[in-house]
């Protein structure tokens, strides 16, 4: 699980960093948020593996956030795990539905959060994020950042890579470019949608003509992974 990134959500910065140190000393990188506006500026900006998201926060609250954050499909597969001093089941029950994969009722320790974040990550960590994934001889490694054809290593740029690991973990879906640059590049990030043309021939070309065929473009929308290729169009 290291290198996974966990977005702290909470009002109280000695909560913010006595959670950051904890999850630091255990292999995860931390970003913090006080509030709800910037927290989902956050999550659209750097995609955070997870979010440790508070109930009670100023103006907006954490269970409003994850509503918000659920119901866009951008955001909807992030998991997150509630955190409150309400411990009444009501409130429990609340954050369940709004979508939160779990919840912690504070006070709690540090070894408990973290072994409760691990479990979610199991739970909710597709193949090809976490371990290794193969298509048709195509095998993604994000450990050692790698991709092979058929065991032989293919050589792609980053932002190749990222491309192509959203693509294997979401195959048989149609993606607008505008829908890409927001989970490859960022929601933040200002990039004309000619960019991902651009880095779809590249990536196209990394691997090779018959494996290209698998990045599909859809007429009127934009782009798929798919292992059907005989009718393909690229």
């Amino acid at each position: 699980m290291s290198g996974r990134t966990i977005l702290v959500v909470d009002d109280e910065a000695p909560i913010r960093e006595m959670i950051a140190a904890a999850l630091e000393m255990a292999g995860y990188n931390c970003l913090e948020a006080a509030d709800v506006l910037s927290a989902h500026s956050i999550v659209v900006d750097q995609k955070p593996d997870l979010i440790l998201l508070d109930w009670m926060l100023p103006n907006t609250s954490g269970i409003e956030l994850a509503r918000r954050l659920k119901k866009d499909s951008l955001t909807a597969e992030i998991p997150i795990i509630m955190l409150t001093a309400k411990g009444e089941e009501d409130h429990k029950i609340q954050g369940l539905e709004a979508g939160a994969d779990d919840y912690i009722t504070k006070p709690f320790s540090p070894r408990e959060l973290v072994a409760r974040l691990k479990a979610v990550l199991r739970r909710t960590t597709p193949m090809g994020v976490d371990h290794p994934i193969e298509v048709r001889g195509l095998r993604l490694d994000p450990s050692s950042h790698r991709v092979t054809v058929d065991s032989k290593n293919v050589d792609m740029g980053p932002t190749e890579f990222r491309l192509l690991q959203f693509f294997m973990t979401h195959a048989e879906r149609a993606y607008t470019r505008s829908q890409l640059l927001d989970q490859v590049w960022g929601g933040n990030v200002y990039v004309d949608e000619r960019t991902v043309d651009v880095h779809i021939r590249r990536l196209r070309k990394a691997l090779g003509e018959e494996h290209a065929r698998m990045i599909q473009t859809v007429r009127g929308t934009g782009y798929r992974f798919s292992e059907k290729v005989d009718e393909a169009e690229c």
